[in-house]
């Protein structure tokens, strides 16, 4: 079974766990996802699989993405495709689905999103930069202020914060706990909160840290 699944972000709630207390979740739809190709050493030079999740028209789908997913047996194309490394040969076989399931209550897990979309921003929202006086007639209320030398070097840094795109760009939050499984209706509720709008496509994997550790011999 392959560690790794695509998903939904359908928003947060908050549910009572086993010790009665109150923890905040967030809602992914994981799943099911269609194993569309296998790789292996033999064939591929690596152990791979290849997983769908959701959907779209036939007319809407390129033929060769259209062909691709016909080979492997499904109605439709996925609409967003992953390509999972395994380190052993994979047991999975084309058409086989993976789901919640896949995942138990208290494991932790690492979600990978992106983020929300922010359009162009000033210094102060981006990098949190104080600004200057927020009197009248300062005329310097929410500038950068200065950002280069003189003489030497007579430049602006590298990496000067300034204005510009921000959001919109992918991020992975590290070791969130499984509160809750809902293997019938292919839910996952992980502690706490993950990249993205409601409705945009993440990735849920076992974490690669914080693990416990194997008890020595």
């Amino acid at each position: 079974m392959i560690s790794e699944i695509l998903g939904k972000k359908l928003g947060m709630t908050q549910v009572y766990d086993a010790q009665n207390v109150l923890v905040p979740v967030t809602v992914v739809e994981a799943g099911p996802c269609a194993v569309v190709q296998v790789k292996t050493v033999a064939t591929d030079g690596y152990n791979a699989v290849q997983i769908g999740f959701s959907s779209r028209k036939a007319k809407n789908t390129p033929g060769g993405e259209l062909g691709h997913a016909r080979k492997a047996g499904l109605d439709h194309a996925p609409r967003v495709l992953a390509e999972v490394r395994l380190s052993e040969a994979p047991t999975l076989k084309v058409g086989d689905v993976v789901n919640a399931a896949a995942f138990t209550e208290g494991q932790l897990v690492d979600v990978i999103g992106v983020t929300k979309g922010k359009g162009f921003q000033g210094v102060m929202k981006r990098f949190r930069v104080a600004g200057g006086p927020a009197s009248h007639g300062s005329m310097f209320h929410r500038r950068i202020g200065s950002v280069g030398m003189r003489q030497t070097p007579g430049r602006v840094w590298k990496n000067q914060a300034m204005p510009g795109h921000m959001g919109s760009v992918k991020r992975t939050v590290q070791n969130l706990r499984v509160v809750k499984v809902i293997a019938d209706k292919n839910l996952i509720l992980v502690k706490g909160a993950i990249p993205g709008a409601n409705g945009d496509d993440v990735i849920v994997r076992t974490a690669i840290k914080g693990q416990p550790k194997a008890a020595a011999k």
